[in-house]
């Protein structure tokens, strides 16, 4: 997960896309009885400016799987997600940053996982909860 920018500079590679499959660490899964299952798929393109900064549109996919949140059943969703963030050769508290020769993915595509998972986890569309009688 790591786009060497210095070589890419060298080589006037000014833009580029990239594609990997991420093995994320359940720790980042915030759902309760829920898991990643599989790999995250990452993909996206990158922009470096005049300024050393790096543009990243990012995209992420993943399947969710866990108990419904409303009635314990089985439960999976497909989660898509895509984020552009910027990286600056210097920390300005907002933006990420990297040293200007390497740029590691990592903190984003983990901030991407934290950012787009399901508040709950439904077994199917307009589930009515556990059904009591």
């Amino acid at each position: 997960m790591v786009i060497d920018i210095a070589r890419q500079i060298a080589l006037k590679n000014y833009r580029g896309s990239f594609s990997f499959d991420y093995d994320c660490p359940q720790e980042l899964v915030i759902l309760p009885a829920a898991r990643i299952e599989g790999k995250v798929k990452v993909t996206g393109e990158y922009e470096i400016y005049d300024d050393d900064s790096v543009g990243v549109a990012l995209k992420i996919s993943y399947l969710v799987a866990g108990q419904c949140s409303y009635c314990l059943e089985p439960a999976k969703k497909q989660v898509e997600y895509e984020s552009d963030v910027l990286y600056l050769t210097e920390d300005d508290g907002e933006n990420y940053s990297y040293n200007g020769l390497k740029l590691d993915l990592t903190t984003a595509v983990n901030d991407a996982v934290l950012f787009s998972q399901p508040q709950v986890l439904l077994c199917r569309e307009g589930c009515g909860g556990i059904d009591i009688k």
